[in-house]
């Protein structure tokens, strides 16, 4: 379910999509288009399920939960009201009276509900002064609290909401002034260190002091009100089609979790996910400060950049279409729409007034002709890993990178498996001896990408079996006569590797032909969905009213689960891995388990298949290894620490009013973090002084992959790996400490990583078998790639 409206992030969007602009009319009837999306629902839906009463207390549930989340807004009064009015009832307005207007009626209640809350803040700041001495404690979460019953308990209820939005404000501006002086103190020892060897004294940052002009600090209640002022904002931005919108999600939601209403907007990004391209300028758009679009980022090789004017920094005032439209003034919008005024089909023009980030007094205007842009950053890529003696020797290994099992929505060739056969081979090549596939945090995709991405390990044989509404089954085949890598293979997976996913690493693990390493499961969604443009229900006749069709979005809809070869599901419970790694996630409401109207686990007959070897792999003596490792490992010490600590905070669930409380908590955290940094070092020196030797890792992508030769990793830039250059951080210190820590780490490699790495060697000696590799002749690029 999306987040509530309110609470929409102002984050980066990827600007400039596919399809051409087209703004809502005002005849667009959402009645209608909600009327035909719930007998969509009830004649596809898996669960076949009517849209009745039943369906009634959902939406309604849903809609409030979207709107109002953590309950402080709404009372108990306001949500008697709606329930007497609509949870047995809401069915009929759609279904039978074609009409969404109790989402608009419960929406301008929710509008009023905020506003009187704002106003209730800009008075308390005003009005009441707090010590930060009390010992009440605010509630967190409280989306199973009940709503305050009525304004007074709501305003009591609030009182707490604001003195806790001003501690925290009044924390970090302490914490922040400890940070400087301390830095200060740092800086003066250093310079009075280099004064006593000799050293001439570093001018520049004397310099930039004497010529720093500071800027008037905003106050904790300054910025506190304005927060909530743009909270209001930010709701006044939403049209009737945004609001129709949050309705229609929240009918499609009732069903479960992965059924979803999506606007046309929602549908071209869907698409552009998939395919991993757009048509466009090719730029990163943020909000700024003074509410306009600022160039967060360009495209190598795309539109704007090829036309050369737009730089990173530059900020957009109006959008114009073609060489004569007239110009939009586009500050205060949403981004969502300023993205949709700079959409446009291939070789059309859009035209940008923007204030030079290198002139701010100057406006520019930028005629950009759109084109067709690959966005590189979510493609497969792959590193050779050269270790340091393993067990004896050292190894070569592969490592694939897969974020998402995209594809062509319009059959062209954009394929994830094309794209790591490449990479594969080229590792091959390498001689690699094992390799792992990194599925974490990969949501999935497409399914035929799932069955050819398991193809490439296993022979031909069933991959995945669903089962429809009627109760027919039916499974997918590899197609493969011969898998193109035989050797050992690890598959990583974690909370958030779902659907196909999920396929890929369970058909492996049946087949014995992979190690599953991961968190305790995969996400655990185990669902097969289709999309269905609106507009066809109502070509197919059964649609009643006319609709304008450009706006009536498409539903995707559930209408078969997924199951293992084996017979048991991947819904609600996933992938359990063969080798389970410590994660603070492990405490944390993530997964298909935490999601409501989740459909039920269940399990069919298993197909016939032949295991990938005679005998079950290693398992047990690689769990001996790693626990072993583990238990001598600090890193992953501090993860079960601090899942501990975590999981404490999270049965809690509040947060101290007491400035003394809440400030000995964060020097507690502070001083664990300094020791441990300490730690680390020493740790690295030690590695350092026996003169151990490193991991080498050499970057491979879909640009470099045929190259005759290999760029080491520390060569590789953020554009080689993202394909657009980036307007710098607003805080560079903060990008140094992180990138400090990193060394901190032995041999600078993320504990997980370090961890599977030392897996697949493990593997590597108890398997035996040596890896089939490709010759150079075999490594062909795919006809289109």
């Amino acid at each position: 379910m999306r987040k509530a409206p309110s609470l929409l992030p102002v984050a980066a969007i990827l600007a400039l999509l596919s399809a051409t602009p087209s703004p809502a009319p005002a005849e667009t009837n959402y009645g209608s288009i909600a009327m035909n999306v719930a007998r969509m629902l009830e004649g596809h839906h898996y669960s076949q399920q009517s849209f009745d009463s039943s369906m009634s207390q959902r939406v309604l549930d849903g809609y409030l939960n979207l709107l109002d989340f953590n309950r402080i807004y709404f009372t108990q009064e306001d949500v008697d009201k709606f329930k007497a009015n609509y949870a047995e009832t809401l069915h009929n307005y759609i279904v039978t009276s074609n009409s969404i207007d109790p989402a608009f009626e419960i929406y301008d209640i929710y509008r009023e509900r905020v506003q009187e809350r704002i106003d209730f803040v800009a008075k308390t700041l005003k009005e009441t002064k707090f010590d930060y001495a009390s010992t009440d404690v605010v509630t967190i979460k409280r989306d199973k609290l009940p709503w305050p019953a009525n304004k007074a308990e709501a305003d009591k209820l609030w009182l707490n909401l604001i003195e806790a939005d001003l501690l925290s404000e009044r924390l970090s501006d302490i914490t922040k002034e400890e940070a400087r002086v301390k830095k200060a103190e740092e800086k003066k020892a250093k310079a009075e260190k280099d004064l006593a060897e000799g050293k001439k004294a570093d001018e520049k940052p004397a310099k930039e002091a004497k010529e720093a002009t500071p800027e008037k600090e905003e106050t904790p209640a300054e910025r506190v009100a304005k927060r909530y002022e743009r909270l209001i904002e930010q709701i006044d931005e939403n049209e009737k089609e945004d609001i129709a919108n949050f309705f229609l999600s929240c009918i499609a939601n009732a069903y479960d979790p992965h059924t979803e209403y999506m606007s046309p907007q929602e549908t071209d990004n869907f698409r552009i996910q998939m395919n991993h391209s757009l048509v466009g300028i090719g730029a990163l758009l943020q909000s700024s400060e003074d509410n306009l679009a600022e160039i967060h980022g360009i495209v190598v090789g795309g539109p704007a950049d090829k036309q050369g004017e737009l730089k990173l920094k530059d900020k957009i005032l109006a959008v114009a279409q073609g060489e004569k439209g007239e110009y939009v003034d586009i500050k205060y919008m949403k981004l969502n729409k300023i993205v949709e005024m700079i959409r446009g089909k291939d070789g059309t023009v859009v035209r940008l007034k923007v204030i030079s980030a290198d002139e701010p007094d100057i406006n520019k205007e930028i005629a950009i002709i759109r084109g067709e842009v690959e966005l590189k950053e979510k493609l497969a890529n792959a590193e050779l890993i050269v270790t340091p003696p393993l067990n004896g020797r050292t190894k070569k290994l592969g490592w694939i990178h897969l974020s998402s099992f995209y594809a062509d929505m319009e059959g062209g060739t954009v394929s994830c498996s094309a794209d790591v056969e490449r990479l594969l081979r080229r590792l091959m090549a390498e001689k690699i001896e094992g390799l792992i596939i990194d599925l974490r945090g990969d949501g999935g995709g497409s399914l035929e990408e799932a069955i050819k991405l398991t193809g490439l390990f296993i022979p031909k044989g069933p991959v995945v079996q669903s089962k429809d509404y009627r109760g027919n089954i039916q499974w997918r085949d590899s197609e493969n006569d011969r898998p193109v890598y035989e050797g050992p293979l690890l598959v990583l997976t974690d909370k958030a590797s779902a659907s196909a996913s999920e396929i890929f690493a369970a058909a492996l693990q049946d087949y014995r032909r992979a190690v599953i390493v991961g968190e305790k499961s995969s996400f655990g969604k185990g669902t097969v969905q289709t999309i269905i443009p609106v507009d066809r229900f109502m070509n197919s006749g059964l649609g009643m009213f006319s609709l304008n069709k450009p706006r009536a979005g498409h539903l995707k809809v559930t209408i078969q689960k997924f199951y293992r070869i084996a017979g048991g599901s991947t819904q609600l419970r996933g992938v359990v891995p063969d080798i389970i790694i410590p994660s603070l996630r492990d405490v944390m409401e993530i997964g298909e388990d935490a999601l409501p109207h989740a459909l039920p686990y269940d399990t069919i007959p298993p197909r016939t298949f032949t295991y990938a070897t005679k005998v079950p792999l290693p398992f047990k003596e690689l769990e001996t290894r790693v626990k072993s490792r583990l238990t001598v490992n600090p890193e992953f010490q501090y993860i079960t620490e601090d899942t501990l600590r975590l999981k404490e905070r999270i049965d809690k669930n509040s947060v101290s009013l007491n400035e003394k409380e809440r400030l000995s908590e964060i020097r507690e955290n502070k001083a664990r973090i300094e020791t441990r940094k300490e730690a680390r070092k020493e740790r690295v020196q030690k590695l350092a002084d026996a003169k151990t030797e490193p991991f080498t890792n050499f970057r491979l992508n879909l640009d470099n992959v045929d190259a005759p030769g290999l760029t080491e990793e520390s060569k590789f830039s953020e554009e080689d790996t993202t394909g657009m250059r980036l307007a710098a951080k607003e805080d560079e210190e903060d990008e140094d400490i992180a990138a400090d820590d990193k060394k901190l780490l032995p041999f600078g490699i993320e504990p997980f990583k370090l961890e599977s790495l030392y897996i697949l060697s493990d593997l590597i000696d108890l398997d035996g078998n040596s890896p089939k590799t490709a010759n150079t002749s075999e490594i062909k690029k795919p006809a289109g790639s």
